[in-house]
């Protein structure tokens, strides 16, 4: 049966990400630097914050008292407090590298944020750097990726999944007992043509959204991608880039659309995995 697809809220500016606030609340970014937060209904947009650039990834930390920001025209990962709605600059490099693309975030539960540097179009230059929770980055795996993308930690927080978008397809890291990475796996290969972003759900499919073309794959424990989701017209989906889990019950998949001036609300039938700013006994 194909999910059902609506607009959940409308008026945003070519946004590309998007994360769930635990009230609820979808927050994303638009092409000019907006960050917008949108009410549980979809009903009210409000532009809380302008970094003044082209806002890629974002993600709330485990504790909600800040929203990481990638920014990729101020080629920095950014930091918006969300008590004062202030953005300050959290870095522009790590070690010797200056951010060039820096893409997506995702906190584990520990506090430590993994983010997504592409590198530079049609290079493998893309890697994966790690912040503690005071701060601190390091180069954390990669400096092969096929431009580095949407990033997902499994349920148990075993592994780091990372799309390469030009590959196109996903690889995994294993995150080792000492906290460092695991060698480079491709999980799936050919996801045709460019994905982008990641989420998984309860029962451990990951979901991954694609630029190009307009669709959102479901890849089992199996590895075997199917199409969850897709539109031909590019309307209701278009170039959808990063994916979220949300909605009163936790079961609606939300889509960012580059390509137009909406999110995509997306009935999924199935409970998403909470983040680490969800802590899971506050969950329906």
């Amino acid at each position: 049966m194909t999910p059902k697809l609506r607009v959940f809220a409308e008026g945003l500016d070519h946004p590309e990400c998007l994360a769930v606030h635990l009230d609820g609340s979808i927050w994303c970014g638009g092409e000019a630097g907006q960050i917008y937060r949108v009410e549980p209904s979809g009903h009210k947009v409000e532009e809380v914050a302008h970094t003044g650039g082209f806002v890629l990834g974002i993600a709330f930390s485990p504790d909600l008292k800040w929203l990481a920001v990638c920014d990729m025209r101020r080629k920095a990962l950014l930091r918006l407090d969300l008590a004062t709605r202030q953005v300050s600059v959290h870095t522009t490099t790590v070690g010797d590298w200056r951010l060039n693309i820096p893409n997506y975030a995702v906190f584990d539960r520990k506090g430590r944020l993994y983010l997504s540097e592409s590198g530079d179009f049609g290079k493998s230059l893309g890697r994966v750097f790690r912040f503690d929770p005071e701060g601190h980055g390091e180069l954390w795996a990669g400096g092969e990726l096929v431009f580095a993308n949407g990033l997902a930690l499994d349920n148990r927080e075993e592994y780091l999944y990372v799309v390469e978008s030009f590959l196109p397809g996903i690889a995994r890291y294993r995150i080792l007992p000492g906290g460092s990475a695991g060698p480079r796996e491709i999980f799936v290969e050919d996801l045709r043509e460019v994905p982008d972003g990641l989420a998984f759900d309860l029962s451990g499919n990951l979901y991954c959204s694609c630029y190009a073309p307009s669709r959102i794959y479901k890849i089992g424990p199996d590895r075997k991608p199917t199409i969850f989701v897709e539109d031909p017209t590019c309307h209701m989906l278009s170039n959808c880039t990063n994916i979220a889990f949300g909605g009163p019950r936790f079961d609606t998949l939300f889509a960012a659309n580059l390509g137009r001036w909406h999110i995509t609300q997306i009935d999924a039938g199935i409970k998403g995995a909470p983040l680490a700013c969800h802590p899971v006994d506050s969950l329906p």
